[in-house]
């Protein structure tokens, strides 16, 4: 069953059915939901934003809070229009530390909401809205749009970037740049995870692509796109609204504990005012709760949670309550989903890791506990039971008492070869290893013509002088030069073979280890060693029990030892 089959079933609630005739009334109007335990409320959302064509702001009163809810909202089939609204620093105003990837998720959310005609749900905590954010209207002279077919010169691209504060590189790896070579402008928005390539004919824009900044590889086909420079910055020099006044006057605002959502904007308002190293730039440029509160009473506002901030119309309770709690005993376990089944519960079972529902299957298996339960394939941060809809939703990291982790976006690299940013922050005579030349040092960055087309390279210096030029397409055949700490090594002679002779050596010396390990398996393949059981449902508890779940190669490692105890031979 997948999550869009699964939120159908909660359509059928009475609750329901009052809360979306709500939606439909004039923007104003306050109403209070009561009882939601755990995850419902998220369903309940999820439901909601799908009956409408509104965008739905949703508050939390923490960045962990918010960052479970929004993952929550894309394991229930929402994430091409969920968007998580975050500071712009990597704790929060008051100590400073801008986070550069956060103020591109600002951004690309405040253009999203003023560019795109589709709904969205915004997740957002108070760090987060304490910041004053750009008006509509200048974020609307600050960025610009272009579609494939466009009639625009590079000069002018050219010289709409350079007064909007990009800076031109050689290659782009961070937003705020951008590069021109021939009729090719590469450009890193502020409001995008990737840069974009635009190629030109002549003066009209012939394709827009968005691509790799690790490997240059296109990722995808794009029509149309919008160019927005670092507004945060710009923000110092134009007027400032809160973010509540930046949405459209009929989106709809949802509060987890509101109140408490303003006392924590008021605490961060006055810590940053007590805050000395502070610049006054920035005191200008965020918000207190009491004025984000008086901005609110405009809008239509679903509160849930305890003491509501404002008087509702209409106050609707639902009948959730917890997943009950376990302590890895699977006879309870067992017991109460045999007495929930009896009762006409439905039982859901959630979990991304099919490895525990099959553990799970495996204890019942095991100890004999007849039990029927219908497996999902994505979790929730948070279990509980519909009492209405007679529904148990569970998941598996609270049956294990496991920790589960929240999935937000990061533009990361995880490559072993050396990255157009790293390239950039390589000086001159740092030591660098081609996979095919060996051992030389970085000498820069140079322009080179082949076949009557200028082309970038990298600079490579060996032995006795010798260069070697790379192009800048080939980077993956060189990385960084990692060796013992205070030595220096020995720099490789182009064209002499001493590096393919190095490799040859390296080979030889590892088939000879393996001709050992060849006489050493068969030597163990004649004897006999002890061979252990297969697991039993104690092992599949323990294994279960662990808070963390395995990475794959952990995962790989366990099955080959279990595999080579289990064996008559002996094991590695």
């Amino acid at each position: 069953m997948e999550a869009e089959e699964f939120l159908k079933y909660f359509e059928g609630q009475n609750q329901f059915a009052e809360v979306t005739e709500f939606l439909n009334t004039p923007p104003g109007g306050k109403i209070h939901l009561q009882g939601f335990i755990g995850s419902a409320k998220t369903i309940t959302l999820a439901n909601i934003f799908q009956k409408t064509t509104k965008n739905i702001i949703i508050l939390l009163t923490d960045r962990e809070e918010a960052a479970y809810f929004f993952d929550d909202l894309n394991n229930l089939g929402l994430k091409d229009k969920t968007l998580f609204f975050p500071s712009s620093y990597k704790r929060s105003v008051q100590y400073g530390q801008p986070e550069q990837e956060n103020i591109v998720l600002r951004a690309e959310v405040l253009n999203k909401l003023s560019v795109e005609k589709q709904s969205h749900i915004v997740i957002t905590y108070p760090e987060a809205l304490i910041e004053k954010v750009i008006t509509r209207k200048n974020l609307e002279s600050n960025t610009l749009q272009l579609s494939k077919g466009d009639k625009i010169s590079i000069e002018f691209l050219n010289e709409f970037l350079f007064e909007y504060g990009f800076e031109r590189v050689d290659f782009v790896y961070e937003p705020g740049q951008f590069s021109i070579r021939g009729s090719i402008v590469d450009v890193f928005s502020f409001s995008n995870e990737d840069p974009y390539r635009i190629d030109f004919f002549g003066d009209e824009v012939d394709s827009i692509r968005c691509f790799n900044i690790d490997n240059q590889i296109s990722k995808s086909v794009l029509p149309k796109i919008t160019i927005v420079p670092n507004i945060q910055q710009n923000t110092k020099e134009n007027n400032q609204i809160s973010f509540i006044e930046f949405l459209a006057h009929d989106d709809i605002i949802v509060g987890n504990n509101l109140n408490l959502f303003i006392e924590q904007l008021n605490s961060i308002y006055k810590q940053s005012l007590l805050t000395q190293e502070i610049n006054e730039d920035i005191i200008n440029l965020i918000i207190s709760g009491d004025d984000i509160d008086s901005h609110l009473r405009n809008f239509s506002i679903i509160e849930m949670g305890l003491n509501p901030v404002f008087q509702p119309e209409k106050i609707v309770d639902f009948n959730t309550s917890k997943q009950p709690v376990f302590n890895k005993n699977f006879n309870l376990l067992g017991e109460n989903m045999i007495d929930s089944d009896e009762k006409g519960y439905k039982i859901f079972i959630l979990s991304n890791n099919e490895k525990q529902i099959a553990r799970l299957q495996d204890i019942f298996t095991d100890t004999d506990i007849k039990v029927s339960f219908t497996p999902l394939p994505f979790v929730l941060h948070e279990g509980f039971i519909d009492h209405d809809l007679m529904i148990c939703c569970y998941t598996d990291h609270q049956i294990f008492e496991r920790y589960h982790r929240f999935n937000l976006r990061s533009r990361k690299t995880q490559r072993e070869s050396i990255s157009l940013k790293e390239l950039n922050k390589l000086h001159q005579g740092d030591y660098v290893v081609h996979v095919d030349h060996g051992i030389g040092k970085f000498a820069g960055l140079v322009k080179t013509e082949v076949n009557g087309k200028v082309q970038e390279a990298i600079r490579l210096v060996y032995k006795d002088s010798d260069s070697l030029l790379v192009s800048i397409h080939s980077l993956h055949r060189v990385s960084k030069y990692k060796g013992k700490d205070g030595t220096e090594p020995s720099l490789n002679k182009l064209g002499s073979g001493a590096w393919q002779r190095l490799k040859s050596r390296t080979k030889s010396k590892v088939k000879d280890i393996a001709r050992e390990l060849i006489a050493l398996y068969a030597k163990r393949r004649a004897e006999r060693g002890f061979s252990f059981t297969v697991d039993s449902y104690l092992q599949t508890e323990l294994e279960a029990s662990f808070i963390y779940e395995d990475t794959p190669d952990q995962q790989k490692a366990t099955i080959s030892v279990k595999e080579d105890m289990e064996k008559t031979i002996p094991m590695d």
